[in-house]
C-alpha cells in the first residue's frame, strides 16, 4: 500500500510541476509546454495503470489469506470437537472405573459394571484415534501443498 500513495504522491507532483510550468510560460513556448504536457499525461497514465495492478495483487492476496484463515477456523473447529468428545469420553470412563472399584471393594462382581467400563474405555480409545486422525488431517493439509509445491 506504501507503493500506491507514493505513485499517487508522484503523480500530483507532476500535475503541480506543469501548471507551474504553464503559468510561467508565454504563448511562444506553448508548443515546449504542450509536449511536457503530453509526457506527463503519459507517466501519469502509466502510473495509474501501476497502481490498479498493485491494488489487484493486493486484492487476490487478501482473498488467498481469507481462505487459508477459513480453512484453519475449520480445522480448529473440527479438532476442538473431537477434544470435548474424548474428554466426555474419559468422564465416563472415570466414572466406570470408579462404580467398579466399589463393586469390587464390597466383593461384587457385577458383568454389568465390567461390560460398560469396557464399552467406556473402548469409546476412550476410538475419541483419542479420531482426535489423532483430526491432528494428522491438519499437519498433512499443511504440508500438501509444499509437497506438491516441490514436486
Amino acid at each position: 500500500m506504501s507503493e500506491i500513495a507514493e505513485l499517487e504522491r508522484r503523480i500530483t507532483r507532476a500535475l503541480e510541476r506543469i501548471s507551474d510550468a504553464a503559468e510561467r510560460t508565454s504563448a511562444a513556448g506553448g508548443q515546449a509546454l504542450r509536449a511536457e504536457l503530453d509526457e506527463e499525461k503519459t507517466a501519469n497514465a502509466q502510473l495509474r495503470e501501476r497502481i490498479r495492478a498493485l491494488k489487484d495483487r493486493h486484492g487476490a492476496a487478501q482473498t488467498v489469506l481469507e481462505g487459508q484463515v477459513a480453512k484453519l477456523e475449520a480445522q480448529i473447529a473440527r479438532q476442538e470437537g473431537e477434544l470435548e468428545r474424548l474428554r466426555a469420553m474419559n468422564e465416563r470412563l472415570r466414572h466406570n472405573s470408579a462404580l467398579l472399584r466399589e463393586a469390587g471393594a464390597g466383593g461384587v462382581t457385577d458383568a454389568g459394571l465390567i461390560n460398560a467400563a469396557a464399552v467406556a474405555e473402548l469409546e476412550a480409545l476410538r475419541g483419542a484415534r479420531a482426535a489423532e486422525r483430526a491432528e494428522t488431517e491438519a499437519i498433512l493439509g499443511e504440508l500438501r501443498p509444499i509437497i506438491e509445491g516441490n514436486a
